[in-house]
């Protein structure tokens, strides 16, 4: 039998290095891996590393351009525009008369957006009464044309209802041939003022991307690569190329988002917090019920429209120097070995080591100068984070980061001479001073999320994971691991990542009909940029307060829905659900399950009140997928589901001074998990459910998980 080469491609461009990563295409293991800096300064831009990483690739495991089935890759580049000011000059169409034209005219003011200390957004604005005037119009693109303008922007009031007049506007100015945009297109909610903003921040960074863009897919297709070329968006997912080119801004962000997709799918993540840590600074964020965490971001100081991961940043990593006064670690960072253009004592050979002794310097200028320093027969070292994790013996013997124990407690002892304890003392001081900030960052989260603290795990990513993972897991009492090949784990989750849209429209008093609208609008997205159809999840979420209908759809490859890494046994999955439940695993009963899932229940007795029946949700991997505090499971066929799922819902539904509050309803059917948690209205809920349950077999089991909200 021919053996499987096919394998899916994880290309992460970093500031410094451009790393990719094989995976096998049927057992989703990692089967190779390169590194190769990243080419900012090459004709091509970061277009010839990815390349030149993927020929590297390809060559040390002698496989060929046809062996790839999926490629994608993630890119700090729009995130390093804005950081570094690096963008398009806008022009900004308002459209409108009468009194709005007065709200329009305001927004010339993202002129004064900064960028960077001293360099604000480039920005142009022209107006126009009467979007269907086309010499008016004409004459408004030939103005701010001719102001500089890279990238036009057309915006109006109540574009998302009334979107003609935008699109006259880009009619217009089509033959141009500048890269166009109408504020509706690239979100579609409400508030005139964020939905502008958030279009031109897109629009800065447009003609940058799309040159990328168009590099990257002529220099993939010249390679000989047929498998559709996808990009990392900011909340954990990938979408395809053409995606890309109309909202660039998607991809801000996604660095962090890369590496806890990679933890999330590789190591089976519940529930629990990912730290990613690199050289200078570490990123937080949080898995929960398998997904990860994202909210609207904050770009350029100001919240958009964009949908991110939810990651806080800590300016402590692997690199991160050791700052003393008055005879005491003081603290550790924001300064790190690779800015100071220093190497790590731990790395460093015992002879080169010799003579060794503390200094304090200035990294840089305006700098306290209280960093540490070790002045030694070899020359200038740093005192770092992973000097003293490896000082401890906290860093694995295959981690990236490891080095010579012996090297790293001489490399302490003169620090601990200075402090006035030994090798182990000073190590533990510079470690609790590090983790410290992240300590306060993850105890945040993990109360912002309503984490279990019993159940919550710790996960490391990053070439520096094990200067901050092991010891914030000692400190606290929450387990924690290393992630396998923490150092790659950002391109082992660019080349598992799912395909992923959100949809979200302003409906006032949507009906049953403009829901399922959204909804359908969402999983056609993911279907279009390569998902599986019978694989999409969507996640339909109605909010009364702000009449926001909003639907999450993810879905896998066609290549994933067929292979999948690991199965986990029955007894695996019993364990999980019984560590979730927080009780013997002699207490927990088998509800329900379909090929995909398994319901796990216990009993919560109570002597004043109702029993409790927490319930568990179990994928075949071993990953706790859903939890319910109390809920009822019922199992029935997709024939008998309208009148099982309305006396369900009839019977689980509260009414009070708030209104009638639908329960919250997930659907077990196939391999999918449709929540439906998100609607307060009965009939829409039920509306959704037979949208939901519409494709398949009349005889095909389903199981509702059923919470009433009290």
């Amino acid at each position: 039998m021919t053996p499987d080469r096919r394998i899916r491609v994880g290309i992460d461009v970093g500031g410094t290095f451009t790393d990719a990563v094989a995976v096998d295409a049927a057992a989703l293991t990692l089967v190779g891996q390169v590194k190769v800096p990243t080419s900012h300064h090459h004709e091509d831009g970061v277009a010839h590393g990815i390349v030149e990483a993927l020929e590297q690739l390809l060559a040390k495991l002698d496989r060929t351009a046809g062996d790839v089935v999926f490629l994608a890759h993630g890119t700090t580049q729009a995130t390093n525009a804005l950081l570094e000011g690096d963008v398009a000059t806008v022009g900004l169409i308002g459209i409108g008369d009468g009194p709005g034209a007065v709200i329009t005219r305001r927004l010339a003011a993202f002129g004064k957006l900064e960028l960077t200390p001293g360099k604000r957004l480039p920005l142009v604005y022209a107006h126009v009464a009467d979007p269907s005037a086309q010499a008016e119009v004409r004459a408004a693109v030939e103005r701010v044309r001719a102001e500089g303008a890279e990238v036009l922007v057309a915006t109006e009031p109540f574009g998302v209802d009334r979107p003609e007049g935008e699109q006259a506007v880009l009619d217009v100015a089509r033959p141009t041939g500048l890269p166009l945009a109408a504020a509706h297109e690239i979100t579609s909610m409400y508030g005139l003022h964020k939905r502008t903003r958030t279009a031109v921040v897109n629009a800065a960074i447009l003609p940058r991307m799309l040159a990328t863009a168009d590099l990257v897919d002529a220099s993939i297709t010249k390679a000989g690569v047929t498998a559709p070329l996808m990009v990392m968006r900011c909340d954990g997912g990938v979408m395809s190329l053409d995606e890309m080119r109309r909202r660039p801004l998607l991809t801000i962000l996604s660095g962090p988002a890369a590496g806890v997709a990679g933890a999330l799918m590789q190591e089976r993540v519940s529930e629990g917090v990912f730290l990613e840590t690199g050289g200078t600074s570490t990123d937080i964020s949080v898995v929960r019920r398998g997904k990860v965490a994202v909210r609207h971001a904050t770009i350029l100081g100001k919240t958009s429209y964009l949908s991110a991961l939810d990651v806080r940043t800590v300016g402590v990593g692997g690199g991160s120097m050791v700052r003393v006064s008055r005879g005491q670690v003081a603290g550790v960072g924001p300064r790190s070995a690779h800015i100071a253009g220093l190497p790590y004592a731990c790395f460093a050979s015992l002879e080169e080591l010799r003579d060794a002794r503390v200094a304090m310097v200035r990294p840089m200028a305006g700098d306290p100068d209280d960093y540490v320093v070790l002045d030694a027969a070899g020359g200038r070292f740093a005192v770092t984070m992973t000097c003293a994790a490896n000082a401890l013996g906290r860093v694995g013997e295959e981690d990236f980061a490891r080095s010579d124990q012996e090297v790293a407690r001489t490399a302490l002892a003169p620090l601990a001479a200075t402090l006035g304890t030994d090798v182990a003392g000073a190590a533990r001081s510079v470690l609790d001073a590090g983790t410290e900030q992240v300590r306060s960052v993850v105890d945040a989260m993990i109360r912002d999320y309503r984490l279990d603290r019993d159940t919550a795990l710790l996960v490391g990513g990053g070439g520096g994971a094990a200067a901050v993972t092991p010891h914030l897991a000692a400190s606290t009492g929450l387990e924690g691991r290393i992630a396998r090949h923490s150092e790659v784990i950002s391109p082992i989750g660019v080349a598992l990542a799912l395909v992923r849209e959100q949809v979200e429209r302003i409906v006032p008093g949507a009906t049953q009909e403009q829901i399922l609208a959204v909804r359908a609008e969402a999983e056609r997205a993911v279907v279009a940029q390569g998902a599986a159809a019978d694989g999409v999840e969507v996640e339909v979420t109605v909010d009364p307060q702000t009449n926001t209908v909003r639907a999450v759809a993810t879905g896998a490859t066609e290549l994933r829905t067929q292979d999948r890494a690991h199965r986990a046994d029955a007894d695996e999955r019993l364990r999980a659900a019984a560590t979730s439940l927080k009780t013997p695993e002699t207490r927990v009963r088998t509800l329900a399950g379909t090929d995909a899932y398994t319901v796990y229940g216990t009993e919560v007795r109570r002597r004043l009140r109702t029993d409790r029946h927490p319930v568990r949700v179990v994928d075949a991997d071993g990953v706790v997928r859903l939890g319910a505090a109390d809920a009822r499971v019922e199992t029935m066929t997709v024939e008998g589901s309208g009148e099982a799922l309305a006396a369900l819902v009839r019977d689980a539904t509260s009414y009070g001074d708030g209104g009638i509050r639908a329960p919250a309803v997930r659907l077990l059917v196939g391999g999918r998990i449709a929540d439906l948690s998100g609607v307060l209205e009965p009939e829409a809920l039920l509306a959704l459910a037979r949208a939901e349950l519409r494709p398949r077999g009349a005889g095909e089991p389903v199981v509702a998980v059923v919470e009433s909200r009290t």
